[in-house]
């Protein structure tokens, strides 16, 4: 696909998106990935990097290998992730400890809209499909209540956070940043991230690298040989994700940050009984967003 220096900053913002998401405990950066239309593209793209495409790489085939892996876009999308994730790791941990019902609200907004949106992406609905959908709702709705573990801080356990949680991220609906918290490493990553503690990011890296480039595979696989089943999984999946992005909760377990913050761990979903209104404006908001957003795509589909 022929790019302009226009295309690659949008698809830096796009990436950014992703970025954004990637850190919030609850969103999927492949649930923006899906709402900004480059989801096939960044699987097929990932799955691109295999012995084939290396092999050019060590025989300096650069050119070739660049243009077999869809370098340029990758690039970009990871270069709007990292920005992402390092300029806004600490506002957002920050907002959701001191406005969570406003930043819940306005996520739950953009992941209802999404999973509205994926689903009509599947070209017919039969039996399969439905039981799949439910499947993914369940898988996803589990995933949100189940308690955080106490896991170890060895390198090699972190190598595999890595390669679970960014199965996860590419995954619409299920956010690697709660698979994280499931394995009781999410702060513990974050607070890496913050105070740019260089081995265990990298070691989380090279998990995360591991991880996606296999997992790629299967995906890519599923979308090209049962599209309308594997979709429906992924809806599923953002519609059982709601559960962890309702924005109203109460307190259940709590945890002291490093700088001796208390802050929530586990939570249950609770009628809303505060700032009701404000929260139904930030979800309407997310949705128009989505659905903004979706019309951006389908002009620059039929360009």
């Amino acid at each position: 696909m022929n790019r302009n220096l226009k295309d690659y900053g949008l698809l830096l913002l796009k990436g950014m998106g992703m970025g954004a998401a990637d850190v919030v405990p609850g969103v999927s950066g492949g649930t923006i990935a899906f709402i900004v239309g480059i989801y096939e593209e960044l699987i097929d793209s990932i799955k691109s990097i295999n012995g084939a495409s290396l092999k050019l790489l060590f025989t300096g085939k650069i050119a070739a290998f660049w243009k077999a892996i869809n370098a340029n876009f990758l690039l970009s999308i990871v270069a709007g992730i990292g920005i992402s994730i390092f300029s806004l790791a600490k506002l957002i941990t920050w907002l959701l400890v001191t406005h969570p019902i406003l930043v819940w609200a306005f996520f739950f907004g953009l992941v209802l809209a999404s999973t509205w949106f994926v689903s009509k992406d599947i070209k017919q609905w039969n039996w399969k499909s439905i039981l799949c959908f439910i499947i993914g709702a369940v898988i996803a709705y589990y995933i949100t209540v189940a308690t955080p573990a106490e896991t170890p801080t060895n390198l090699f356990f972190i190598f595999l956070c890595g390669a679970i949680a960014i199965c996860a991220m590419i995954l619409p609906g299920i956010s690697g940043s709660f698979i994280l918290v499931l394995l009781g490493k999410y702060f513990y990553i974050m607070e890496a991230v913050k105070t740019f503690n260089i081995p265990v990011m990298l070691v989380f890296i090279c998990g995360a690298v591991l991880g996606i480039t296999s997992f790629s595979r299967i995906l890519s696989f599923a979308l090209r040989r049962f599209h309308d089943t594997t979709i429906a999984v992924l809806a599923g999946f953002m519609l059982g994700s709601l559960n962890k992005v309702w924005p109203w909760k109460e307190t259940i377990e709590t945890y002291t940050d490093s700088h001796g913050v208390i802050k929530p761990l586990v939570e249950a979903n609770i009628l809303p009984d505060q700032l009701v209104w404000e929260a139904v404006g930030l979800m309407i908001f997310g949705f128009a967003i989505v659905y903004f957003l979706e019309k951006l795509s389908m002009k620059e589909a039929k360009a």
